[in-house]
């Protein structure tokens, strides 16, 4: 079993950074990012595997965001720089026990999602 737990959301402008933290409770995971906006599907952000060593992104935040994990401290992170209005969405951090995926039905184990509104 998992538990995830993300934070670090919030309201900001064009251009800002936030980082977002996922407090992981459990197994080891294979884990990434994904975001939803009301009436779309849930869309992937970025993976990372267990130990921390492989590491991969959607199109659309590759060069501006980054996802880490500190194994130590059970932590997940998503770094996001040069945030854009179209980043607005809820985001998940979410767990697979087995093979690293895009697909969110593949992931067995999400967090509660945290709200990152970037304003123009």
């Amino acid at each position: 079993q998992v538990q995830l737990a993300e934070s670090g959301g919030g309201l900001v402008q064009a251009g800002d950074s936030l980082r977002l933290s996922c407090a992981a409770s459990g197994s080891s995971f294979n884990a990434a990012w994904f975001r939803q906006v009301p009436g779309k599907e849930r869309e992937f952000v970025a993976r990372i595997d267990r130990s921390g060593g492989t590491r991969y992104y959607a199109d659309s935040v590759s060069g501006r965001f980054i996802i880490s994990r500190d194994n130590a401290k059970n932590m997940v992170f998503l770094q996001m720089n040069s945030l854009k209005p179209e980043d607005t969405a809820v985001y998940f951090c979410a767990g697979a026990l087995f093979a690293l995926t895009r697909t969110p039905g593949d992931y067995r184990y999400w967090g509660q999602g945290t709200q990152v509104t970037v304003s123009s």
